[in-house]
């Protein structure tokens, strides 16, 4: 009898033993919460490096159509430009994708203003677009219209100018005041929760300011004592757009504020 319960009670005791064994082999294999917001980051500063990549060979590419008067009466550099308008078109599509990427993680920091980031975005995306259907309309009317006997030079000059000048007001109204409105709101966001090093944001929240001010000189016609002072100011936002997207493509949000957003 005493040889029964003894048995019985080192059975029992190995039992126990081998499944404390397996509960703690289970927490040791166990690893740390995988990260859910990092496919967001990487693809946000993607598409901001993506707009980067894009916007500035485009610009690059205009000049023919932008600095020439008589482009639309002339031997044109046609695939040149209709290749950069859709570099443009790019730009304003990663745009869009940069702010709709961070939006289901910053819309914990404050939803209102994370809707706004995106809207503003699809706003910029718009009217970028509105100037290359300006600069197509450019490019076809050289191509059906400049050379026809019964085409009005002058006319025609005129209308491409028209064109082009309604461009240059979507680049002021797109890039660049919707650019200072993105760094604002975007800047808070990431400011705010922390996502990133202070030092990120911080740089577009003051860079906003400036570049505000050197566009709305623009817009009132101030054009020949601001050149050189918008181009300066640009460079402030342009930092803070190359610096947050490789930060967010590279490293990601940062876990210790992803989360206290979660909790």
């Amino acid at each position: 009898m005493s040889t029964t319960t003894a048995s019985s009670a080192s059975t029992g005791t190995s039992g126990t033993t081998g499944s404390t064994g397996g509960e703690t082999s289970t927490a040791t294999t166990a690893g740390p919460p995988a990260d859910r917001t990092r496919g967001n980051s990487r693809a946000a500063g993607i598409f901001y490096i993506l707009t980067f990549a894009a916007s500035i060979p485009a610009l690059l590419l205009l000049d023919p159509v932008l600095s020439d008067p008589g482009y639309i009466l002339g031997a044109g550099q046609d695939n040149q430009v209709l290749f950069a308008c859709l570099l443009d078109v790019v730009t304003a599509l990663t745009g869009i994708g940069s702010a709709v990427a961070v939006f289901p993680v910053v819309k914990r920091v404050n939803e209102s203003l994370a809707l706004g980031f995106v809207m503003s975005r699809m706003v910029e995306a718009a009217v970028i677009l509105v100037g290359v259907v300006a600069l197509l309309t450019v490019v076809v009317l050289r191509q059906d219209l400049a050379g026809a006997a019964s085409a009005d030079a002058a006319s025609l000059t005129t209308t491409g100018q028209a064109l082009v000048t309604a461009r240059d007001w979507t680049f002021l109204l797109g890039p660049g005041f919707m650019a200072c409105l993105n760094a604002l709101l975007f800047g808070t966001l990431l400011y705010r929760s922390r996502l990133v090093p202070r030092i990120i944001p911080t740089i577009g929240l003051v860079g906003a300011p400036v570049l505000l001010v050197a566009n709305l000189l623009t817009f009132f016609g101030q054009t020949t004592q601001t050149g050189s002072l918008t181009m300066l100011a640009t460079l402030p936002i342009a930092a803070w757009e190359l610096s947050v997207g490789f930060y967010m493509a590279l490293k990601g949000f940062r876990p210790a504020a992803v989360a206290e957003l979660a909790a």
